[in-house]
This record gives structure tokens, sequence and C-alpha cells, in this order.
């Protein structure tokens, strides 16, 4: 069989999920080093892969828009996105997101090769034509990965390497030119985070550390409230920043991409740090970190579960998980990684 001369990855959200999957496009680009390989990805997560350099094209999913027109009983959209997917002519498409939507979609390029998982959920399977065997055991970059060895990719050292833009980067070396640390203290689900008072007194703490001369705190624009003590603290003090809803997500990579120690919930900051090879403490509650966690770095995990305990984050009353770490264990791990 001849190689593929059109590859499409298929991997739109979310947005921690997108950034881990960048050792699947490393490997492709790789071993099919001639070809044109192109990423399906949630339109407002494209940021997080545009700049890196084995991708040709990135293509837009527009999934909000779509979902409010169809809901309106308005498919014109829809239909013409999926036409002009169609028309790309793929030879090799990989779901890697593995659900009955990005399935769908993998069919409807009708590239010769539809690869995806054997069990994928919601029967998408029924959408390939070659299914792979990937154990739900293994964490989820090593099951992607799973799906580009059945082509031949080498995945013994994966590529988790992330790129920001040079614009970026500039004005964050330009804004933080001393050693700093990020604080990233929101996740989207309540029950898997931290105490925002544990995490200001943190904030206090490491300020007072010599090898930190700022902390920056960073969130989403509707994370404004859940941060308030901590924000409250940032009015008052010269050396602690306020980002919260105030970055993209090119700026935000930027950020990342020089901080001296991140300190996370379970969100997208703690797969940058890992993607940029930062210092990291993850903190997880009701999170499963052999399947989901910072893919390599099971030493920077703080959790603490019990034997009764279940990954149901959807449960607000898993947040006592998060209530487990403390505040000195945290301090501790941070001081023993801007020490090395």
């Amino acid at each position: 069989m001849n190689d593929p001369q059109r590859i499409l990855l298929i991997r739109p959200s979310a947005l921690g999920d997108v950034c881990r999957s960048v050792s699947v496009l490393a490997a492709l680009k790789k071993r099919f080093p001639n070809a044109q390989i192109d990423w399906m990805v949630q339109d407002s997560f494209y940021e997080a892969i545009v700049h890196h350099p084995a991708l040709n094209n990135y293509i837009p999913f527009p999934r909000k828009k779509l979902g409010e027109q169809c809901r309106k009983g308005r498919f014109g959209g829809l239909f013409k996105w999926l036409k002009e997917l169609k028309q790309s002519k793929y030879d090799m498409v990989i779901d890697a997101q593995g659900l009955a939507r990005s399935g769908f979609f993998t069919w409807y390029t009708r590239a010769p090769r539809r690869i995806g998982y054997r069990d994928a959920q919601e029967n998408s399977w029924i959408f390939l034509n070659q299914r792979v065997e990937a154990p739900i055991s293994l964490h989820s970059v090593d099951r992607m990965l799973k799906l580009v060895e059945s082509v031949g990719c080498e995945t013994s050292e994966p590529d988790m390497q992330l790129y920001c833009g040079q614009d970026e980067l500039s004005q964050a070396i330009i804004e933080y030119p001393d050693r700093y640390a990020v604080i990233a203290p929101t996740s989207r689900w309540p029950a898997k985070c931290w105490p925002i008072e544990r995490f200001t007194e943190l904030t206090e703490r490491l300020i007072k550390l010599p090898e930190i001369d700022r902390v920056v705190v960073v969130g989403g624009p509707g994370e404004r409230l859940s941060c308030a003590p901590l924000l409250e603290l940032a009015e008052t003090h010269p050396f602690i920043t306020d980002r919260v809803g105030s970055t993209n997500i090119s700026q935000l990579m930027a950020i990342i991409s020089r901080a001296q120690l991140v300190v996370a919930n379970d969100s997208a900051a703690i797969h940058m740090a890992v993607g940029f090879k930062r210092k990291l403490v993850a903190l997880l509650g009701p999170t499963d970190p052999k399947l989901v966690g910072p893919y390599l770095h099971d030493e920077d995990v703080i959790q603490h579960q019990l034997p009764d305990d279940n990954f149901h984050f959807r449960s607000p009353e898993s947040v006592i998980m998060m209530e487990r770490i403390g505040t000195d264990e945290v301090f501790n791990a941070c001081v023993d990684r801007v020490r090395i």
C-alpha cells in the first residue's frame, strides 16, 4: 500500500486533550515526512496547535456556531462545512476522539483508510474500516499512539513538545523578564478545584521565596468570581499579577513556556506545562492520573485517594478529594522544584 499523501487527524477537544495529542501529530510527521498533515480542531482551540512545525493546516470545527444553527433548524452551515471537508480528499483519517460525532466526520471524508478505536464510544467504530485494539486501561496518550503504531509510526519516545507564537513569546518576555511561577487555580469542574483560600495562602508563601520574583495567576474570563480571594490579594501586591480572563490560548502558552513553576488543578495548564517541559505540581482529586494525568509526570502529582473513592468528577461531593490536599505539602513540593 502506498504511503498516504494527505492525512487528517481528528481531535477537536477539549483543550487539555488537544495539547496532549501533539505526540500523535509528531509521530505521523516522522513516519510520513512528505505527507500533508491536517488537524480537525475546535475553532476555539486552534491556537494550541497552529505553530507546531509538523502541522500543515488546521480544519476549524465551529461546534458552537453549527450547534446553534442546527438547534434553530438551519442546517445550511453544517452541510457547507461537511462538503468542504469531503472535498479535501484525504487518503487517511485518524479519529483520536472516538465519539459518534468524530466517527461520522471520519466516515464523511470518504478516505480510503479510516482509523480509530475498535471499542470507540457511542458505537462510532461503525464509521471505521481499520479498527485498532487500544486498551482503555492505557493512559490517553499511549492509547492514541496505538492508532498511529498501526500505520508504522515509531512511538517509543513520544514527542510532547508544544510551540507558541513568536509574537506572544516576545511579549511575555517583555512583560515578565523575571523568574515567575504560574498559578492556575481553576478547572471546568468544581469538584476538581483545590480550595481557592489555599491557593491564596500558597501564593502568599511562594512570593516570599528568593527563587520566585513574581506569581502570575491565570484562568478563563468566566472564572474571576471563583478566584476572588486570590485576585483581591493580587490587587494589593506588586509582584502578584492577575491575568485571569485576560489571555488568549497563545498568550497563556507563552506565559507557561517560560515559567519557573506551574501549579494547577486538573486543567489544560498541566498539559501545557508538560509540553513546555516546565516544573510542575499537579493537584488532582477525582481524576485518574494513570489515564488522563500529566503524561509521564506521576512524581509531580499530589493526590490522596482512599479505597472507597471513585472518579465521578461531575459530582460536587467529589471535592472532598481535593480538600485532603494540604497547603504545607503543596508548598514543600513547590520549594523542592524551584530549588533543584
